[in-house]
């Protein structure tokens, strides 16, 4: 039966840190899983579709539990969906999912290596080193008709269709392919493939992979119901992971917050860090670093303007973690400069716009720019004089940038503490 974290004590180091770090919203069989990490290495495994060229943020929550466990002595398995990426998981979903080509797949997969590699290792030579899988190996040599017979004949379609999952779609009127809806068996296969060949007995997954990792639970022991094997096998998952007004937390105002630093700059990066309700502060530290609990408590103990020490220590850490030392020392650096006054403005990256001209309430609310939330806004903030173009105050929301203003070394644009070096390059 299902079980959660706040009806139960955990023995095992390592189920004590993904319950004190908040990284536990329920799981098959808690006590029993509790039990094995305790006596142990256990093998476990989560799983990446790779339809994107990066991974995200809210990727990188599964990852930093994978993280937690390899710390502790366990061994991680990363499967890439390399097969199941071709048929799409409907989870979550409104619509079915674009379907990408074996090459994009193989691409995006190669990609998401790079990025596990930062927080876990791979090649020590240790007994806990992690292994990437693609599904991809085991799931497209299968034939179809002997795989239905063997594990299609072990699932209900009425148990399937009172999934959340699919129960959405349908009750929604929303199209749900064939493709789609065979989804579960195939992860759940994954799962019976990892146990017999690689003595897996954990899978960890988001809390919206629930049904699917349960469907996997349930496929094994039914396999082996009648042989002289135990079975063994469970599934946690972790928190929908929400912001302090309701929102899914993972994307800003320009989309995804993407692992690859070619997607997102470490100075972006770290800016979203940076940018956080304080009310989510204390959540996010011991989620996303490796912080001590206790100095996590005093960072956030403060309020108001003193929760800025804490914040900025988000931003540096879960930056520092992604893409170095160095990286986040440059972040850091910049965005003071940046945003916290000062005369140097070299740090300050400079936002290129393909375009000649364009009125400052327009350009103040560029998506590249983003200075203030709305126009209105802007014109007011305008009007008090909070904002100045190459140190000149300008008091007209309407007033005309143009290439003439950017120089040898950009526009530099002051919106209230917000800096901003601009150039526009069209006609250049």
């Amino acid at each position: 039966m299902p079980s959660s974290s706040t009806d139960y004590t955990p023995q095992s180091p390592a189920l004590k840190a993904l319950m004190s770090r908040g990284l536990l919203e329920q799981a098959s069989d808690l006590q029993a899983i509790d039990q094995a990490l305790l006596a142990g290495p256990v093998t476990f495994y989560l799983g990446y579709d790779p339809t994107a060229t990066s991974l995200h943020v809210g990727n990188l929550l599964t990852i930093m539990a994978m993280r937690l466990l390899q710390s502790h002595g366990h061994k991680p398995i990363c499967v890439v969906g390399g097969a199941t990426a071709m048929v799409g998981d409907p989870s979550g979903k409104t619509e079915m999912r674009k379907l990408l080509s074996r090459e994009q797949i193989q691409t995006n997969s190669q990609r998401f290596r790079e990025q596990f590699a930062r927080f876990i290792h791979f090649d020590r030579g240790v007994e806990n080193d992690a292994v990437l899988l693609n599904n991809a190996d085991w799931l497209l040599p299968l034939h179809y008709i002997d795989f239905l017979r063997d594990i299609g004949r072990h699932f209900t379609v009425n148990r399937m269709v009172a999934m959340k999952t699919y129960r959405d779609r349908l009750d929604g009127e929303i199209p749900l392919s064939f493709l789609e809806f065979n989804y579960q068996l195939f992860q759940a296969y994954d799962f019976l493939h990892l146990n017999r060949e690689y003595g897996c007995t954990l899978q960890m997954g988001g809390a919206d992979q629930w049904g699917n990792m349960i469907a996997g639970v349930e496929l094994i022991r039914r396999m082996h119901a009648h042989d002289d094997q135990q079975g063994q096998a469970f599934c946690l998952t972790f928190p929908l992971l929400t912001t302090a007004d309701g929102r899914k937390m993972g994307k800003s105002e320009r989309g995804a917050i993407w692992l690859s630093g070619e997607r997102l700059s470490p100075f972006e990066y770290y800016q979203f860090w940076v940018n956080r309700d304080d009310r989510d502060v204390a959540k996010l530290l011991r989620i996303y670093t490796e912080l001590p609990l206790d100095e996590i408590e005093s960072l956030t103990a403060a309020e108001g303007a003193a929760m800025r020490t804490a914040t900025r220590k988000l931003a540096f850490e879960a930056t520092r973690l992604l893409h170095g030392e160095e990286a986040a020392c440059q972040a850091q650096k910049a965005s003071e400069q940046a945003y916290g006054g000062g005369g140097d403005w070299s740090a300050v990256p400079e936002v290129v716009l393909d375009i000649a001209e364009i009125k400052l309430v327009d350009l103040l609310v560029h998506p590249d720019i983003q200075a203030f939330k709305s126009k209105r806004a802007t014109r007011q903030r305008v009007d008090s004089g909070a904002v100045k173009i190459n140190d000149t105050p300008i008091a007209d929301p309407y007033h005309l940038v143009t290439r003439a203003d950017c120089g040898a070394s950009g526009l530099r644009l002051k919106a209230g503490k917000k800096r901003f070096r601009i150039r526009l390059s069209q006609g250049a």
